[in-house]
């Protein structure tokens, strides 16, 4: 094999991968990310950050649109392409895209991870039609109406205050008996008239015309309900983003990668941050100081 093109790729512009980016640049390496969506991941869905990190403004998309800065600034290239492959050999990991193939002395996996979809009858059928995974984008489009946010955690309790600036009612869907959001934002929801707590409810199908007009639930003695509702927000958990990695690389049983205290993987010279790995703390703080090992393993191994 040539000379790897670059001293370290980055797969994923989320905030682990640009934070790691931007660190391993700044050392002195040359640094290339790859990302198969717009910059910044989910935390474009955060209209407000609590708590603010240092140095980010006070939305995700401005702690997003900050790094990327950064990094255009410290040197970095940045690829508009999803990766399809990966291999490492002779001291070299090479990546596959469908525009050809780069290599690079080390990768750091920042993947990231999407939000997981409920499964249900109708959930595909009303995609962009009433059910969504972005309160911020899509809230307006249910001025005056009745929404349904699906998940009892910060994410959602997040989600279904912004909802509140425009629905009349916003039904909060759990599984669980209480919610599990932190304080702050447990004390928020409940403080608007407009959220309404379902414990220990699940949706059981989507239905409606051209647009959705109702979901039907079922409460912990298996009772069927039907809700009037416009809109479907789903915030239930992730799943990481890896099906692009071989099989030698390990996994945990939720499928996230499994890395050692400095974010090595079983793959030689590759490592991962952020919530594509096994121990992720979710929170953004946590990615960014997984970010920050692994640039600093990455530029260790590589001028050590």
């Amino acid at each position: 094999m040539s000379d790897p093109q670059f001293d370290l790729i980055v797969i994923g512009e989320g905030i682990a991968g640009l934070t790691a980016a931007r660190v391993a640049a700044r050392q002195g390496l040359s640094v290339a990310t790859f990302e198969a969506n717009i910059f910044g991941g989910l935390v474009l869905n955060v209209n407000e950050l609590d708590p603010v990190p240092p140095g980010a403004g006070a939305s995700g998309t401005d702690y997003a649109s900050t790094l990327m800065s950064e990094c255009s600034e410290a040197g970095v290239v940045s690829h508009s392409e999803a990766v399809e492959a990966l291999a490492g050999a002779n001291g070299a990991v090479t990546l596959t895209t469908a525009g050809g193939t780069y290599s690079a002395r080390a990768v750091i996996v920042a993947s990231g991870a999407k939000l997981k979809r409920l499964g249900v009858p109708g959930e595909e059928e009303y995609a962009y039609k009433g059910v969504s995974q972005c309160a911020d984008c899509d809230g307006p489009l249910f001025q005056g109406a009745e929404v349904a946010v699906v998940g009892g955690g910060d994410s959602a309790l997040q989600e279904a205050l912004v909802l509140a600036h425009y629905a009349d009612r916003v039904h909060v869907l759990m599984r669980s008996a209480a919610p599990r959001a932190n304080a702050g934002w447990l004390a928020r929801a409940k403080a608007e008239p407009k959220i309404v707590f379902h414990p220990q409810t699940s949706v059981y199908r989507i239905e409606g015309g051209p647009m959705v007009e109702r979901i039907v639930v079922r409460g912990a003695d298996g009772v069927e309900q039907t809700l009037a509702c416009a809109g479907l927000f789903a915030y239930i958990g992730l799943e990481p983003n890896t099906a692009f990695l071989p099989t030698d690389i390990k996994r945990d049983g939720s499928g996230r990668v499994v890395t050692d205290d400095k974010m090595g993987t079983a793959v030689a010279n590759v490592l991962a941050a952020g919530a594509v790995r096994s121990g992720d703390d979710g929170t953004l703080a946590g990615a960014a100081r997984d970010a920050e090992i692994a640039a600093a393993s990455a530029f260790a191994s590589l001028r050590g």
